[in-house]
Order: structure tokens, then sequence, then C-alpha cells
């Protein structure tokens, strides 16, 4: 899982280690900000199934190739991902109204990773940014395993400074 990838403005090309993984990967979620075209060519050639949303950064061109939010079922769970969902606080709330038909809400723009568990069973995911750590101390992403209606082995990856 992607998000706020931000090339060219914030990194010339999104780091090796991501490009691998993404080669790796059987779905890749991407949840926004873009900010070019050639980084969504990128991931298109590249992934098996590639998922993602437009940002507040992204211009006309990359909103008519995405959706605002989209929507997928993966291995039995409901996933919805979407640039931004608001302030942290009453975030989960406002994703259990928002996204009552998801299971696991993926999103993006504060490039803080997150993974919170709602009250009502609704997982929260931001995998950061791989090229904008802004305060956090790494550029990071998501990695996850999804079977039979679970979502296993979570895991936030840093990428080297």
């Amino acid at each position: 899982m992607l998000s706020d990838t931000h090339v060219p403005k914030r990194a010339r090309a999104l780091p090796a280690q991501v490009v691998a993984a993404v080669d790796d990967a059987d779905v890749v979620i991407h949840a926004g900000d873009w900010v070019d075209d050639p980084t969504l060519d990128l991931l298109e050639e590249r992934s098996r199934r590639l998922i993602g949303v437009w940002g507040n950064n992204d211009g006309p061109s990359l909103r008519r190739r995405l959706p605002e939010v989209a929507r997928a079922d993966l291995g039995g769970l409901r996933f919805a991902v979407v640039h931004e969902t608001g302030p942290a606080t009453g975030r989960e709330q406002r994703c259990e109204r928002d996204f009552a038909d998801a299971d696991v809400p993926v999103f993006g723009h504060s490039h803080i990773p997150w993974d919170t568990v709602a009250p009502g069973g609704l997982r929260l995911l931001n995998p950061g940014s791989p090229t904008d750590r802004r305060r956090q101390p790494f550029c990071t992403y998501l990695t996850a395993e999804v079977a039979d209606g679970r979502l296993t082995d979570v895991r936030l990856v840093p990428l080297p400074r």
C-alpha cells in the first residue's frame, strides 16, 4: 500500500525498494497524491492489479484516469481507498459512517502512518509516504496479507534515509 508519492516534487522517482515491492505484490493500492502521470503509468505497467485514487495534489489528467474513491473485494475483505479522511480526531467514527460498506479503508494525505481499529471493527490503514516523511522518522509504505476474509501480517516498512 502506497500514498503520497509526490513524484517529481518530493523525489525524482519511486525508491527502488518500493518498485521491487510493487513487482512482488499481487495487488498494489495507492491512496492518492501521485502528482505525475508517469508514476501512475509505471505502477499500471508493473502491478498485477492496481487500485488507486486521486488526491488533492493531483491535476486534471490524473483525476480523469482515477476515481476519488475506489472499492474492491480482496480475499473476502471489502476495501475502500480514498485520499483524505479529515482530521485525526474523530477519524474512526467518520470512517465507520462514510465507509459502512467496507472492512478496511485505506487513506493517505497526512504522510503519517496509521493503523487502528474503530469501535465497530473497521480497520483503518495509512501507509505514510515513500518519498516525503515530513515529521516522521522514515519514509514508509505498508504490506499486508489478505486471505479468507482476514487481514494479517500488516507491516509498516521504513525506507532508508
